[in-house]
């Protein structure tokens, strides 16, 4: 994937900064649980939940978490409000991550599953979901065709596998899951969000159609002794305005 380890370092970045003592962070359509792993080596004592309606990824999954007492793993698809009772909203999740999932679910049901989340997630928590978005344009949708072309065929190159440029895009224009991708622009996406309820929406990372977006959940402001207020959730030392 390009650019991979900038996406881990700015969605670990973002949540460190919005919520640096987390107790329950979800992983929602985890596959092999990246995400989720990046995050539990961030926040040692937090505890991921890794969901995703894959067996085999749930397999690969456990294969590399192993006994890890912090992690869960369950089968949940969220292509139905029915996941919610699978991963367990309480206590609410802290953070909420998803990695290249949602795009295959028609705009109605994203619109939905982002309520969802937000409705699972603690005062001041954060949802970032690292997504394949939209071009605005058949010319920016070209130009990211070209540039992960470009990205495989230098992939192959570098191990070695005797590939053309030709064969790897041919292989790349009818790989089978392209029909199954059913894509939104991050602008669209983020206005969503923000009709929700979220706050300090934005996307945080874009690279032609690969995006980190996200944003968290309103914090209600409480006194604090000594003068001052300070959020719940999150938050949990910080002293000073909380964000609304």
């Amino acid at each position: 994937m390009p650019a991979a380890r900038l996406q881990l370092e700015v969605l670990s970045h973002i949540a460190r900064l919005w919520c640096p003592a987390p107790s329950r962070i979800l992983d929602l359509g985890c596959g092999n649980g990246i995400l989720g792993r990046a995050l539990s080596g961030v926040f040692p004592a937090a505890h991921v939940v890794f969901a995703d309606f894959s067996d085999p990824m749930l397999d690969a999954a456990r294969k590399i978490l192993g006994q890890e007492p912090r992690a869960t793993v369950v089968k949940a698809d969220f292509a139905s409000p029915a996941w919610l009772e699978a991963v367990g909203g309480k206590p609410p999740f802290d953070i909420v991550v998803s990695g290249f999932a949602i795009h295959h679910q028609p705009d109605k049901r994203k619109k939905q599953l982002y309520a969802e989340i937000f409705d699972i997630l603690a005062p001041s928590g954060a949802f970032l979901n690292l997504e394949h978005v939209a071009s605005v344009s058949k010319a920016g949708e070209e130009l990211f065709d070209e540039f992960f072309i470009d990205h495989l065929w230098d992939f192959h190159r570098s191990s070695g596998r005797a590939q053309t440029r030709e064969n790897v895009a041919s292989t790349y224009h009818n790989r089978p899951d392209r029909k199954e991708n059913i894509l939104a622009t991050v602008e669209e996406q983020c206005r969503w969000l923000r009709r929700i309820g979220f706050a300090d929406v934005d996307c945080f990372l874009k690279v032609f159609e690969l995006a980190l977006f996200g944003g968290r959940k309103a914090s209600h402001i409480i006194p604090v002794l000594g003068g001052g207020i300070a959020a719940r959730g999150c938050h949990r030392s910080a002293v000073g305005a909380a964000y609304l």
